[in-house]
């Protein structure tokens, strides 16, 4: 077991799940609430669904890998990590502009279907709600596993730590069903959001490293230091913490140029930016008062 990439995968999945466990049970807390518990089934059928296609591209993206060869190789899983972080860099940014309307949204979304008749509908809702952060958390996943698959057991331990994340996150959901209030979800997506930027940038610098091996890029290729003899990264060096900070940070004992430069300033600009007041949207501005005609 690698616990550093135990722990990548362990954020992840906890994060991700959490988002989706939390907007399933918000579904059906408002179905119960409002009599339409009856509608469960469907609501789990849609979620289901969702989570079933976000493995199924997960996986087929994952054996894709598998039958390349070098460079295209090296090729695809730098784009892939590149994708990852972009992907869940988004996701972020989104969640944060988003998180005070969802309930609301969801909501509103539910007595359309109702009012209108179309039940099945609601799986919709469902699956809809929840394919987003299925299939994010399937390719930020699968960056996360690119990055791990050149150490030992590391593929192994991303995913595994993904499996409890997202049995946590069952758990976190089905509380916030219940009406439990274990934790303080603004802090907890303020601090698990922080994690996954770290992690979004160790992933670009390992897609830059890539890049640099098959000769894509072509600058900034020296080595910006050396203290492999102090912290290395390696598996082989059997260095915990130097296994741990590559796996979260992308930390490298001696990286180049461009992946320094590129990590640092990928790190600066999104957490200026992610840690930004929220602007909170204007009011609609009332319709203007018609007065009757004259005669």
């Amino acid at each position: 077991m690698n616990f550093g990439f135990f722990t990548t995968g362990l954020l992840t999945g906890l994060r991700e799940g959490v988002e989706a466990a939390l907007i399933v049970s918000m579904i059906l807390a408002y179905l119960a609430r409002t009599g339409n518990a009856r509608h469960f089934g469907r609501i789990w059928l849609g979620a289901i669904t969702a989570m079933a296609l976000s493995l199924a591209v997960g996986l087929g993206l994952f054996l894709t890998i598998g039958e390349l060869t070098s460079p295209a190789e090296q090729i695809f899983e730098a784009s892939t990590m590149l994708l990852a972080s972009a992907v869940v860099t988004w996701m972020l940014f989104w969640m944060r502009r988003t998180a005070a309307n969802i309930r609301g949204e969801l909501h509103a979304g539910i007595d359309r279907v109702l009012t209108d008749g179309r039940v099945w509908g609601l799986s919709v809702l469902a699956f809809t709600a929840v394919v987003r952060e299925g299939i994010e958390t399937a390719l930020f996943l699968l960056g996360q596993v690119t990055a791990a698959s050149q150490a030992d057991a590391g593929a192994a331990s991303t995913m595994a730590g993904a499996l409890v994340g997202l049995g946590t996150a069952g758990l976190i959901g089905y509380g916030f069903y219940r009406g439990a209030r274990v934790i303080n979800l603004r802090t907890f997506f303020t601090w698990t959001g922080i994690a996954l930027v770290f992690i979004a940038a160790g992933l670009v610098a390992n897609a830059l490293h890539e890049l640099i091996e098959v000769n894509i890029i072509g600058f900034g290729t020296g080595m910006a230091f050396d203290i492999s003899a102090v912290l290395p990264h390696s598996a082989e060096s059997g260095n915990v913490l130097g296994q741990l900070l590559h796996a979260v940070l992308g930390y490298s004992s001696s990286p180049e140029w461009t992946v320094v430069i590129a990590w640092v300033a990928y790190l600066a600009s999104v957490l200026l930016l992610y840690a930004r007041p929220v602007r909170p949207e204007p009011p609609a501005a009332p319709a203007p008062e018609q007065r009757p005609a004259s005669t």
